[in-house]
């Protein structure tokens, strides 16, 4: 959990101290929640003051944040007219038990949960949602597929596929997954089985279990028992999240088949949500109360008959709405990957087939090409509007390959997840990582990152040519008339663990069998 997450919470807290916990409207309390096994969860309820049955909901609170994190929502809903019971998770801070990463101790404590909601509070047994940030988010929407008394889910910043979050292409995302370790054992009691499953992930071994571990939380796992029950089901993420990258959550909310809305945002993990956390509207949490507003009290806001995919454009303010996934790009344009020049040791992205051609460089070493720093590179253009940028001219061409289009005479609107076809040959050894950046590139040469990707191709062998065919994360983001395409590729990125051995070398190439181009999802 990040440290921006932490500082929110804290002020949340200290307004807390000048204004009271609630209002004359709904009071508020701390409880313990005592579950199946003995464990006890600490918590918190807002309860509205007029007597009579309630819409209900459950806040469950993100990784290595106690109960209180969501103060300032839970008051505004239960002064609307909800009781809102907020826990913190088993294994941290001062609830029981060991940490379970939404396993099924975690699905069987919601249901505890919104047991003792009904057994205790006013909630009406008919209108029951769950909620959360990160964390919370993965428990509610697993939650939802075990207890079909939730009605309606607010996921934000949410995964539905923890492999993938791990582990995506094959590629350890090492940033995301050691901060996660960390503060785990600063704020919990990580269950053995967590301390295993993190120690195999960074020892590289063992990949198999840690699979199995990621498979048995992952929402999209049970999706069936989820469109069985068919709560209404918002989800909402950044762009740039560096623990639960977006495409994850397009493939889940596609195969939904209930009521259902997707919205994307830029920013990093969780900092979309930010202002939120201290009660300051903002778009995330403004469609949360809409979303519950409309499936738990019955008030008509409207948000059912929009559009359920809701892009904001990043560097704007403006939103797009669609009424599908496949809706997003209505085009396709190709640029192939031409061989490399000798007078200025780059190619060409080109509208014409080039193929036949190769290219080498010496892998192991990082470029001015990277993805940054987990929650704060990205996390900085969800405030600024900026994204993360490079000067293309610097990056070093014996370390990367780089190929850039022509100076674009219109503006390409890419909306979805751009697409790359490689061929690649490990020189000097086998197991090896490749990570492109499509870039926006201005006459100065600066570019601005619109998104990127990792892939470790783990059987390859020294000499033998390898085919990658990937799917970059899915992003919405104008690149301007006059400015061109950068494509940047190397083997080495500060938020991975994997990366291509030092003093090797990779061969890209484009056979006319297969030839080598990137793609763009165009409005």
């Amino acid at each position: 959990m990040s440290w921006l997450r932490a500082i929110a919470v804290s002020a949340v807290l200290s307004l807390c101290v000048i204004a009271g916990p609630a209002s004359a409207s709904s009071s508020f309390r701390l409880i313990d929640i005592t579950t199946r096994d003995g464990v006890t969860l600490k918590g918190n309820v807002f309860t509205p003051d007029t007597p009579g049955r309630y819409p209900a909901i459950i806040f469950i609170t993100s990784w290595a944040l106690p109960s209180l994190e969501y103060l300032a929502q839970a008051q505004q809903f239960a002064d609307a007219g909800y009781v809102v019971v907020s826990y913190t998770p088993r294994g941290f801070w001062t609830s029981g038990g060991a940490i379970d990463t939404a396993g099924p101790k975690d699905i069987g404590d919601v249901t505890e949960v919104i047991n003792w909601a009904l057994a205790n509070t006013p909630a009406d047994p008919a209108r029951i949602g769950a909620a959360g940030v990160s964390y919370g988010a993965g428990i509610s929407l697993i939650g939802a597929a075990f207890d079909s008394r939730i009605r309606a889910v607010a996921a934000l910043s949410c995964w539905t596929d923890l492999t993938n979050s791990l582990f995506a292409n094959q590629t350890r995302h090492l940033q995301s997954a050691g901060l996660l370790w960390l503060s785990a054992e600063l704020t919990g009691k990580p269950s053995a089985e967590l301390r295993q499953a993190l120690s195999d992930f960074f020892a590289n071994q063992n990949l198999d279990g840690v699979i199995s571990y990621a498979q048995a939380r992952s929402a999209a796992t049970y999706l069936d028992r989820v469109n069985a029950s068919r709560p209404a089901i918002l989800m909402a993420n950044a762009y740039g999240d560096t623990f639960f990258e977006p495409n994850q959550l397009a493939d889940f909310f596609t195969r939904l088949s209930g009521p259902k809305r997707l919205e994307l945002r830029p920013g990093d993990h969780a900092i979309p949500e930010l202002t939120g956390i201290l009660g300051i509207p903002n778009d995330a949490w403004t469609s949360t109360r809409r979303w519950f507003d409309q499936y738990l009290r019955g008030v008509n806001t409207g948000i059912a008959a929009e559009n359920p995919v809701q892009l904001q454009i990043r560097g704007q303010g403006s939103y797009e709405s669609f009424p599908s996934w496949g809706a997003v790009s209505t085009s396709t344009a190709r640029y192939n990957l031409s061989d490399v020049h000798w007078w200025n040791n780059e190619g060409d992205l080109k509208t014409g087939s080039e193929t036949g051609w190769s290219a080498t460089i010496f892998a192991g070493a990082d470029t001015v090409a990277n993805g940054g720093v987990v929650l704060l590179t990205n996390g900085v253009e969800a405030i600024t509007g900026e994204p993360p940028t490079a000067w293309i001219p610097v990056v070093d061409r014996s370390n990367a390959a780089v190929w850039q289009s022509d100076w674009l005479t219109s503006s390409r609107r890419v909306r979805g997840s751009p697409h790359l076809r490689l061929t690649v040959t490990p020189g000097s050894s086998g197991q090896t990582t490749v990570i492109a950046y499509l870039f926006d590139t201005d006459w100065a040469g600066t570019g601005s990152l619109v998104t990127h990707v990792a892939v470790t191709l783990r059987d390859a062998v020294a000499g033998q040519p390898r085919a990658v065919d990937v799917d970059f994360p899915a992003t919405a983001y104008d690149v301007p008339s006059g400015h061109r395409l950068s494509l940047v590729i190397d083997t080495v990125d500060p938020l991975y663990a994997d990366k291509a051995p030092a003093l090797s070398t990779l061969t890209f190439s484009s056979p006319s069998s297969s030839p080598s181009y990137v793609s763009l999802p165009l409005k």
